[in-house]
């Protein structure tokens, strides 16, 4: 990639994208390469419906996912593990929401975000991640992990380098206590350690081998969670600026904080044939990306899509394709668990308070995913009144 164009894409990753797609006039076009931190590469699919047919059909998806690599590649171990986690996050949705009020309560009346927003996520998963009564450290690790930068990939090279001392040890800790319980098994899963464990065999995974799936999991989990309940509050903050709360239901601030800034930068398939799409046939091996950010802008399918407008959701009109958690075969088992998450850690930080941002940047830092750049949050009580309207 050319000089200007990794100033470009730093400066701002999202119009970065746009300008590629405009000076496009096919409905493939090509992607420069990012470098480590936005290993892109290979082709966009520019055109939403042939998008959507790249991630729906089944022959683009033989083999695994290329999110767990080599560390699980069986499919069928894959799926198996994600609806194991999709299972233990549900049952923990009435804890976490339990949880809420009071870590809401305990954060600062202004806060720097999104590192609160990371903070408050785990503080509310905390005993998922692993439960209390863990020996070994491992829970403090694990909160470590989170201040440190683990959780989510920090922007400046020192910080990376202090998180992955964080991340070795925790790793090794992880590992070790992978080995205590499979020698000591504890039944039904009450944690993603004994989730990972039960579909991970001894024979065919090692401690240290679980030990970072276990990470891959908890950071599959923290970062888009985190990231999207970011820019659900730093976007209807700088769309409703007065002192009276939000005039949306928060379900609909984060299906639209959810549209305006998806998470993901692009969902890849490396194809098992080739595929002919907008003309041009792709062979075997190739690249093709779809990405969210584009088709939730496409002016043809959306109505006003540039603008953040939560009360687009009020009806069934004007919605175009709507992938923040990918589609078809790949897209992510635990959506509608996190969804719940965002919604109601959104809930909870609006009851009976007003929100407002100072610092605020929309757009997106470059990082593994398409992260906030941060701002600071002040929380303000409010008093709800008869003629209150909105609240979601």
């Amino acid at each position: 990639m050319r000089s200007g164009y990794r100033a470009r894409l730093r400066r701002d990753p999202l119009a970065f994208i746009e300008e590629l797609s405009r000076d496009s006039t096919a409905g493939v076009m090509r992607l420069p390469w990012g470098g480590m931190r936005l290993p892109w590469g290979g082709w966009c699919v520019r055109d939403s419906e042939s998008a959507q047919t790249l991630l729906r059909d089944p022959d683009c998806h033989a083999g695994g996912s290329v999110f767990f690599g080599e560390l699980l590649p069986d499919r069928a171990a894959q799926v198996e593990l994600g609806r194991a986690v999709r299972g233990l996050l549900r049952a923990g949705v009435p804890h976490y929401r339990a949880a809420l009020p009071e870590t809401v309560a305990a954060l600062p009346v202004s806060g720097r975000w999104p590192d609160t927003g990371t903070r408050l996520v785990y503080r509310c998963l905390a005993d998922l991640l692993p439960r209390p009564g863990t020996p070994g450290g491992s829970r403090e690790l694990m909160r470590q992990a989170v201040h440190g930068g683990v959780a989510v990939r920090p922007p400046h090279v020192w910080q990376r380098a202090r998180a992955e001392l964080v991340r070795a040890r925790l790793v090794t800790a992880v590992a070790e206590e992978a080995h205590r319980r499979r020698r000591q098994p504890a039944g039904e899963p009450r944690d993603m350690l004994d989730t990972v464990l039960t579909v991970c065999p001894e024979t065919q995974m090692s401690d240290r081998a679980v030990a970072d799936l276990h990470l891959m999991m908890f950071r599959a989990i923290m970062a888009p969670v985190s990231a999207s309940l970011t820019w659900s509050v730093l976007l209807a903050c700088l769309h409703h600026t007065g002192a009276a709360p939000w005039p949306w239901p928060t379900d609909h601030v984060v299906r639209e904080a959810m549209r305006h800034r998806p998470v993901p930068w692009m969902l890849g398939r490396t194809l098992q044939r080739a595929v002919e799409l907008g003309g041009t046939v792709f062979p075997p091996g190739e690249l093709l990306s779809v990405c969210p950010y584009l088709l939730h802008h496409d002016e043809r399918l959306w109505d006003s899509p540039d603008a953040f407008l939560p009360e687009r959701w009020a009806g069934d009109s004007g919605h175009g394709p709507y992938i923040p958690f990918g589609m078809g075969p790949f897209s992510c088992a635990g959506a509608a668990v996190a969804h719940t998450l965002l919604t109601e850690s959104l809930a909870a930080l609006t009851n009976h308070a007003c929100l407002a941002v100072t610092g605020a940047d929309t757009r997106a830092a470059m990082s593994e995913g398409n992260v906030p750049r941060p701002f600071v949050l002040h929380r303000s009580p409010h008093h709800p009144s008869a003629h209150d309207t909105g609240r979601g």
